[in-house]
């Protein structure tokens, strides 16, 4: 099966997990999805992912995280698509939700959330959104 939009995918997938209390979930691996979860790990949304293979494909596990009733995610939105890709520079980078989310984003240095790329000093395409 091709998809269009594989990142997209996947945080709707995460989106759907979380709404049904799922605990973890499977999603076709690639180095793009394992960065993002990497972020999202490190900063408290998930509380682990790994890679493994089943029936000879590489799947990315989602361990998601839950603090009583409240998922750690509240809400995850996509912003750069396949058909309007958004790159913003170093001085356009915003907080999201005033500092309460983060913002993931590809840049010459790898991918990074948004707060570490304006450290960095560097600009990229905007993946997505978390909060």
């Amino acid at each position: 099966m091709s998809l269009t939009d594989p990142v997209a995918d996947f945080l709707a997938r995460i989106r759907n997990a979380i709404r049904a209390r799922h605990q973890k979930l499977d999603v076709p691996a690639s180095k793009l999805k394992t960065e993002i979860a990497r972020i999202l790990k490190e900063e408290g949304y998930i509380s682990n992912y790994k890679t493994q293979e089943e029936e000879g494909k590489q799947i990315l596990r989602v361990y998601l995280k839950y603090g009583g009733q409240e998922a750690a995610i509240r809400d995850l939105a996509r912003i750069s698509r396949p058909g309007c890709r958004v790159y913003i520079g170093r001085d356009e980078i915003k907080r999201v939700q005033g500092g309460l989310g983060i913002s993931i984003m590809t840049t010459p240095k790898g991918v990074m959330t948004g707060r570490q790329a304006r450290r960095e000093g560097v600009g990229g395409e905007l993946l997505c959104e978390v909060w």
